[in-house]
């Protein structure tokens, strides 16, 4: 049977979150505030289907994705994408919950929700936004883990 530990690389060093941590400054959020409009345009130019948003006080406060503004659209007679910049993100349903987790939670709790997150946004002690990590990083990591040599 396959086994890959990440809690040893072989190095001493024990995995953390941080290790995978893409900080905030190079991740696209949006305030909690914006309009569909900003969130659509955001998410065209940047080619995601996901973006973190934030609060005032940058405390991590939910994920909006495409699915929901498409949903939105979808249930709001009248709704086009001409007067979304009419409708505030926060008034939009959100379908699925992008959970957090504290920076310094256990592996086994990132790796539990990269099981159907494609990011978890990773929140400090006072649940403000510092980054995210993507599920890409970790399958990467455990890819090179299962190399010759790796």
């Amino acid at each position: 049977m396959l086994s890959i530990n990440l809690h040893d690389t072989g190095k001493d060093n024990l995995m953390n979150i941080p290790f995978f941590l893409i900080p905030k400054q190079d991740v696209i959020i949006l305030s909690h505030r914006s309009t569909m409009r900003q969130a659509l345009e955001k998410m065209e130019y940047h080619r995601y289907t996901a973006i973190p948003l934030v609060d005032e006080e940058g405390r991590y406060v939910g994920t909006i994705t495409e699915g929901d503004l498409l949903w939105k659209i979808k249930n709001t007679p009248g709704l086009s994408f001409e007067n979304t910049h009419k409708i505030m993100i926060s008034e939009v349903p959100r379908h699925l919950q992008n959970v957090a987790v504290n920076i310094d939670a256990r592996m086994e709790d990132l790796i539990n929700l990269v099981i159907t997150q494609n990011f978890v946004p990773v929140v400090d002690d006072e649940g403000i936004f510092i980054g995210i990590v993507r599920r890409r990083e970790i399958i990467e990591y455990c890819a090179n883990l299962l190399k010759p040599n790796g």
